[in-house]
């Protein structure tokens, strides 16, 4: 079994440290574990307030808001490494959103106090912060606006390109895989849709070379389906 060094230091956070620093956060921060969280489970709804950072250690959650319509409209996707809640020196925006489990997941969380005192001696994790702070505004305020004013077949074509830039696994030709089990209702849920609606544009994004789909899977030809978009780069 890995010791809890190791998986510290595969956080993302955490990757410029040396082993020395990765030692004195164990003394003086030490990570509270959590035991494994099934797919699909709501672990904070808008009106829960956390005063404490969570990494994920295994899995993958997923932000996502509600309209008036009860619809779920997603905000962002986080994968192992990422981190969320709120501490008094710094917030990740989470607050006000449901997190739900996208596959089975493991979180650890760090005591807000010591974590801060930490986090004073080293003001070169302190911008890590920050660049991951912004990053992750932009991405969620990016995925809010194509979900609010896209129509049907963007939607589901700037998820999936999301989803397969965050978490593409490998490449099949022109494609990348995502490595994440999907099925048509799932991506319905993540952008207020019915099933039936978003199995008619999946075959209409495979006919344009932009989507492959099989059973709980999808796969994107990146570069096509940005073209579709109107995203350059």
């Amino acid at each position: 079994m890995k010791d809890k060094l190791w998986y510290m230091s595969r956080i993302s956070i955490f990757e410029a440290l040396p082993q020395e620093d990765l030692l004195e956060l164990d003394h003086m921060a030490p990570m509270v574990h959590f035991n494994a969280i099934a797919k699909g489970q709501v672990i904070q709804t808008p009106d829960m307030v956390r005063d404490s950072l969570f990494f994920i250690k295994e899995g993958k959650l997923r932000l996502y808001k509600l309209d008036g319509e009860g619809r779920q409209f997603t905000a962002g996707i986080l994968g192992k490494g990422n981190m969320f809640g709120e501490i008094a020196s710094f917030s990740f925006g989470t607050n006000g959103l449901y997190i739900e489990t996208m596959e089975e997941t493991v979180l650890c969380s760090v005591p807000k106090d010591n974590f801060e005192n930490f986090l004073t001696k080293r003001p070169h994790l302190a911008m890590k912060f920050l660049t991951e702070f912004s990053k992750m505004l932009k991405e969620r305020d990016e995925m809010l606006e194509q979900m609010a004013i896209g129509d049907l077949r963007s939607r589901v074509l700037h998820l999936l390109l999301k989803l397969s830039e965050r978490f593409g696994s490998e490449q099949k030709g022109a494609f990348t895989v995502i490595e994440l089990d999907l099925t048509h209702q799932e991506i319905a849920n993540m952008i207020g849709a019915t099933r039936e609606g978003v199995t008619v544009v999946l075959q209409d994004l495979k006919k344009c070379g932009a989507v492959e789909t099989g059973r709980r899977t999808a796969a994107v030809n990146q570069s096509q389906a940005r073209f579709i978009l109107g995203i350059s780069g």
